[in-house]
């Protein structure tokens, strides 16, 4: 009898040592991921990579994160998943710099390793506290989403708290839905520790939460201190809540938000509340509400205040419920961030400006004043490239309307067109090339906003191009419209410009942005 025994015992230990060692290799950890990226960055194909913004070493890249400057730098955290093109498993990548744009990559911060945190590190925010850097973030499980701590010595290693999670179900209030709460925004006033998060209620709508603490560890429940309404979309996302110009800013990024107009046209868009907060009762009073980018491709803002009094902003320059062509192409990596972005209020509206370092990088290749285009495509020599920043002042007294066309080819572009009648701006990547799918019902390829013609019928625009991705910057920012682009044809690199009727450009540069200046 022994005999049949012990080949059937020996078996079953074989089996569940190999099941064992199949756990242990499918465990994820920072040392892993690191690991993973150490032997795999190179694979990645560049076709679309950009050269100035901030991306990921290899795989996928969503959300901004833990936005702070720390020690002196910039570190920028993100969601990640090293090991494909999709968003699974998010760790938090992580990244520094001293100029916002030229960006070192570092080991990646934190793992989905606990069992609270098992199906992902998702979003949140970081805050030094007593020179050590507090992460505050979403753990998402089987079991639902709360809110833990890690804390670090030096900005890079990070160490989960024993207390963890800081907030859970029992923690939200009786018109949340638990299964959706994350997002957490941490920051200090009057020596006083606030969180923003968002849930969703049970209405289907979004709504902000505020939370307090004297140690970032034990939290009390303050208020709702914004509820959306239908209008409003179906959740909020990615909170983030400041003071700028004297008012208190909230933005929030809204899923499935009813079109209006030129408005809200993506699944998902990022909104700017402006107004005062009342920290007695802990409430929002709205002042304006308003779309920041009018683009396809921007979401889940995160902002710092850095050491020279300026607010800086980063995005997602991606959006959910699309196609991503570099994962469709298996190029090894999906996702990369917007240029950093200053903010200021004007005229009770978020303004948007390109932040200034960048210009030490720019190398002018082309400067005019005064040119005349009527009724024909226009080349101007030196104006042209895969990267680089434009700069337009054109009068349009008497034009009917102006394009420019971006990264054109014999059958390929991206359009930038200026109505006069409507005074409507449209980017269109129709023709660009590989073509973007989305859930937009129809399908999405351009958006358009309204952009008055300042004085003397002058529109102003500042454009930068990056391998797969436009950011357009009208008017001093007052309107920004940011989409990526995946043109296909080798030679896509010009730059034209189109008038119906007579347009004046007054002042024009192009500039190629040189990374080792």
């Amino acid at each position: 009898m022994a005999e049949h025994i012990y080949p059937v015992i020996l078996a079953l230990f074989m089996s569940y040592l190999l099941c064992a060692l199949a756990y242990k290799d499918s465990e994820y950890t920072v040392q892993r991921a690191n690991e993973y990226i150490e032997e795999n960055k190179y694979s990645v194909d560049k076709t679309y990579r950009p050269h100035y913004h901030l991306k990921a070493p290899i795989g996928w890249i969503n959300d901004p994160n833990g936005f702070i400057q720390y020690q002196g730098e910039y570190h920028l955290f993100y969601q990640y998943n090293p090991y494909s093109t999709t968003a699974n498993k998010i760790h938090w990548g992580h990244a520094k710099s001293k100029d916002l744009y030229h960006w070192e990559d570092l080991p990646v911060a934190m793992a989905p390793d606990h069992d609270y945190d098992s199906d992902g590190v998702f979003s949140g925010t970081t805050i030094e506290k007593d020179g050590k850097l507090y992460a505050m973030y979403t753990g998402n499980s089987p079991n639902g989403q709360v809110q833990c701590i890690a804390v670090s010595e030096d900005g890079i290693t990070f160490d989960k708290i024993a207390e963890n999670p800081v907030l859970k179900a029992s923690d939200l209030p009786s018109n949340a839905q638990p299964q959706d709460f994350r997002d957490p925004k941490v920051f200090k006033k009057d020596d006083i520790y606030y969180v923003a998060t968002v849930s969703k209620t049970i209405n289907n709508t979004g709504q902000v939460l505020l939370y307090q603490s004297s140690d970032l560890i034990q939290w009390q429940f303050k208020s709702i201190l914004l509820e959306g309404t239908e209008e409003q979309g179906i959740m909020w996302e990615c909170p983030d809540l400041f003071e700028l110009d004297g008012k208190d800013v909230l933005i929030i990024s809204s899923i499935q938000m009813p079109a209006v107009g030129d408005d809200y046209r993506n699944t998902d868009t990022v909104l700017a509340f402006i107004g005062e907060i009342d920290w007695t009762s802990g409430e929002f009073h709205v002042e304006s509400v308003k779309e920041i980018d009018h683009g396809l491709d921007f979401y889940a803002s995160q902002s710092l205040l850095d050491d020279k009094g300026r607010r800086i902003s980063v995005s997602w320059m991606n959006m959910w419920g699309r196609s991503y062509p570099t994962a469709d192409l298996n190029q090894g990596w999906v996702g990369a961030m917007t240029l950093p972005r200053e903010f200021h209020i004007e005229n009770g509206y978020l303004v948007q400006k390109p932040i200034s370092e960048i210009a030490v990088a720019y190398v002018y290749a082309a400067i005019l004043h005064n040119v005349t285009l009527t009724d024909k495509t226009t080349v101007i020599s030196g104006v042209a490239g895969e990267t680089g920043q434009l700069e337009v002042i054109v009068d349009l007294s008497a034009a009917n309307s102006f394009t420019i066309e971006i990264r054109a080819a014999k059958n390929e572009k991206t359009v930038l067109r200026y109505d006069v009648l409507t005074q409507e701006l449209s980017l269109d990547r129709s023709q660009t090339g590989v073509n973007i799918t989305g859930s937009e019902n129809p399908p999405l390829f351009a958006r358009q906003v309204k952009v008055p013609l300042g004085d003397n019928n002058l529109l102003s625009l500042q454009i930068f191009v990056d391998k797969s991705s436009v950011e357009v910057f009208a008017n001093g920012g007052v309107e920004t419209l940011t989409t990526t682009i995946y043109p296909t044809e080798e030679l896509a690199q010009g730059i034209q410009f189109v008038a119906e009727g007579e347009a004046i450009i007054q002042n024009l540069t192009y500039c190629h942005i040189d990374l080792t200046i």
